[in-house]
């Protein structure tokens, strides 16, 4: 491991000092910057102040210091990456700085459905199979109607291969089948004994599933037709709703994958997510758990219900996440938290008396304002408040002029959640929200259909 060199302010000091003597083999230095607040430097004041590297490779900066690496690197000549913003993190990056050489990389492919896609123009047809592609889905799923039939289908589904989609389409319409076969459709969802025989005539591979949902005799025998004419197929054993028979068919998905070893698997997610009155995160994790675990090839999923938006990222995640974990046989734990949205990974926190080592040593009137598991603490050279209640904080904080009390409010209802919910808090910065922190920045929302 490099020789490293952190820098700091003259407040955090000695708790960085603290974090850095529990890291097994880590060889440092520390230089402290002619600042109280670490926060408040940028890379032009640390090339001002700094005098070399102290020997060391490689420089860790605050992660709240902004502006061109390049200038310290430049002055010291050493390596300069940013660290965590809390220097409290600072254990667990390098706890979880290890390479994960092919993180990423998945097996299941994702199938997004378009719901009710024959009620849509093909203009928000389009604009939501963007979203799902930008989310991660590799296939789009055209939704049919249960009874009747999609007359605009065939243009559809040639709209959206010009576009560059792989497409599939959910009917059981033999019409509809044949004429999205026509446009080059990829994939047809779903043949049993009601309408198998046009399975007979298309050019894709159809999604064979049971003609009712616990029989797995009528699915071995719709799949022996299917061979039999030699047509490409995926099996459906049909993924029930939690409640209503899931653990059972979960026992189906194992014994079709032993009968069935080499033959390609469709799972469908939204009998879950959909129905179920939680957050989609967790259900997905588990979903694509099961997947990798019975190396199940497809994953049928949607975003209908509001608390499932985001179904179809979560998903994406959480494939590269298990198939990563199944592949290296470890734990999918401390590799990647985009799927902790709620709740923040394990994190330290300063304890009383640290802050009030630090008020010590403050020099001026602006609060600082930190939180641990159970209070909210806001200090500056008179005061030192701890509680638990925003209300009875601000009163205890005397009168503050209109700007600042709008500013202490907005942090205080941030630190006041941050507890509720388990997250680290840091003023000035955003909470930590997985992978939604990333969609928030890039406004990957979808489009009104």
């Amino acid at each position: 491991m490099p020789r490293y060199l952190f820098i700091t302010g003259k407040l955090a000091e000695q708790s960085l000092r603290d974090c850095l003597q529990g890291i097994q083999a880590l060889e440092y230095d520390v230089s402290v910057m002619p600042i109280s607040v670490a926060a408040l430097m940028d890379t032009r004041f640390i090339s001002k102040h700094i005098s070399g590297s102290n020997g060391c490779d490689r420089i860790m900066i605050p992660g709240s210091c902004e502006g061109d690496l390049a200038l310290v690197e430049q002055k010291t000549g050493a390596e300069v990456i940013r660290g965590p913003k809390s220097l409290k993190d600072i254990p667990g990056y390098f706890g979880a700085s290890q390479r994960l050489e092919g993180y990423g990389e998945y097996h299941a492919k994702i199938l997004a459905e378009i719901v009710d896609a024959h009620r849509m123009t093909l203009e928000e047809i389009l604009n939501r199979a963007s979203y799902y592609r930008a989310s991660g889905a590799d296939i789009i799923d055209l939704g049919c109607p249960v009874s009747g039939s999609f007359p605009e289908i065939e243009i559809t589904v040639r709209a959206l291969k010009q576009a560059g989609y792989a497409v599939s389409i959910d009917s059981f319409n033999p019409d509809d089948i044949l004429s999205a076969d026509r446009a080059g459709v990829d994939f047809v969802l779903s043949v049993n004994s009601r309408n198998i025989d046009v399975a007979r005539h298309l050019h894709c591979k159809v999604v064979v599933i049971p003609d009712e949902a616990s029989e797995l005799e009528s699915l071995s025998a719709n799949i022996a037709k299917l061979e039999s004419w030699r047509v490409p197929y995926i099996i459906d054993p049909i993924l029930k709703p939690v409640c209503f028979g899931f653990t059972e068919s979960i026992e189906s998905f194992a014994s079709i994958r032993r009968k069935y070893p080499k033959s390609e698997m469709l799972l469908g997610a939204g009998n879950i997510t959909e129905l179920t009155d939680a957050d989609t995160t967790g259900m997905n994790a588990l979903i694509a758990g099961i997947v990798a675990e019975l190396g199940i090839d497809y994953v049928l999923t949607t975003e209908v219900g509001h608390w499932a938006r985001g179904a179809v990222c979560e998903l994406d995640h959480a494939r590269r996440l298990m198939h990563y974990a199944q592949m290296n046989r470890v734990l999918p734990k401390h590799l990647n938290d985009g799927l902790l949205t709620v709740k923040d990974p394990s994190f330290e926190s300063f304890r009383e008396d640290e802050l009030r080592s630090m008020q010590s040593n403050i020099k001026d009137r602006h609060f600082r304002i930190f939180t641990d598991r159970e209070f909210i603490y806001v200090f500056n050279r008179e005061l030192f408040v701890k509680g638990i209640e925003i209300d009875s904080i601000f009163r205890e904080l005397g009168e503050v002029d209109g700007a600042h009390a709008f500013y202490l409010g907005r942090e205080l209802q941030k630190a006041s959640i941050a507890i509720k919910l388990g997250k680290t808090y840091a003023q000035e910065e955003e909470l930590r929200w997985g992978y939604l922190s990333k969609d928030l920045k890039t406004r990957r929302t979808p489009k009104a259909d």
